[in-house]
């Protein structure tokens, strides 16, 4: 069975790119120009677009040669994106790298895993991960499974707006954050979990079951993110423990009914991440994959 032979989309954060070098932008000596499709060679030289300050050029001050070479290197940067994330719709480790990737302005390929119909378990997808979790990132000929190793992977490979800060303490308490809920609360609550106590147990124990151990975890970061805190978990600069609080808390309202009248810091956190496109984006009902009733 392929499970991504059609589900395959392109998400483009809404951040916006740099890199690709238009008729009329500055250009640079030949040891910083950002394009080097146009070699000395061309009559763009004449022009003395090199230079040793950067000179502004108008489009019709460019030859037709110079120009043609532009459009191509234009064209190559548009092209697949390298980067692809096999992901379901409604997974919220899923969700966390997909706040990561936006946050960071990557543009990726969604690859769409749907877990329902046991996508997850076929040959093709174990390849990627043997445990049969998304979700995974595929970065040219690296694979990297789980959403902890993505996102660290990311922060590590793309310094572009770091979510660790420099400060040592403070970077502390967002691995600690991110590990209460990738830890204590999340693994608690998935779908495998919670077949398993439907099968094995009473269907009317998966709720509580939930409730209990999202409340535990809640307290607990109440009192670590109380003296910490900011506008965001660990200060006013948005961190790794925000990508991760986001799609949980989110969870943990819509989906389990938690009364968040008890974690109130939480609660304030939540609401400032509704004003982030960042996270917006990222959300479930607007994933390619998300059924129709999720997206009214």
């Amino acid at each position: 069975m392929r499970i991504w032979s059609q589900d395959v989309y392109i998400s483009t954060p809404g951040a916006s790119r740099s890199g690709v070098v238009a008729p009329g932008d500055l250009l640079a000596s030949p040891s910083t120009s950002r394009d080097q499709s146009c070699p000395p060679s061309l009559a763009v030289k004449r022009l003395s677009l090199y230079t040793s300050r950067p000179t502004r050029i108008e489009p019709s001050a460019i030859p037709a040669v110079a120009r043609l070479s532009s459009k191509h290197a234009s064209s190559a940067m548009e092209e697949k994106p390298k980067l692809k994330l096999y992901s379901y719709w409604r997974s919220s480790c899923s969700w966390r790298v997909r706040i990561a990737l936006n946050f960071k302005g990557l543009k990726y390929e969604y690859k769409a895993v749907n877990l329902l119909k046991g996508e997850q378990f076929s040959p093709e997808f174990t390849n990627l991960n043997p445990l049969g979790y998304v979700p995974v990132l595929v970065d040219g000929d690296l694979v990297v499974a789980d959403s902890f190793a993505i996102i660290m992977y990311l922060e590590e490979k793309y310094p572009q707006r770091p979510l660790l800060p420099n400060d040592l303490q403070k970077r502390a308490v967002n691995y600690q954050a991110a590990n209460i809920v990738s830890s204590n609360i999340q693994p608690l609550q998935n779908l495998a979990v919670l077949k398993y106590i439907e099968e094995k147990f009473n269907p009317d124990e998966k709720l509580p079951w939930v409730q209990c151990h999202i409340q535990k975890g809640f307290a607990a970061l109440e009192k670590l993110l109380k003296v910490h805190g900011g506008k965001y978990a660990t200060g006013n600069e948005v961190g790794l423990a925000d990508v991760f609080l986001a799609p949980q808390i989110d969870a943990a309202i819509k989906k389990f009914s938690i009364d968040m009248v008890e974690f109130p810091l939480l609660n304030r956190l939540n609401d400032a991440y509704s004003e982030l496109p960042e996270f917006q984006d990222a959300m479930p009902k607007k994933q390619p994959d998300a059924p129709n009733y999720a997206k009214s």
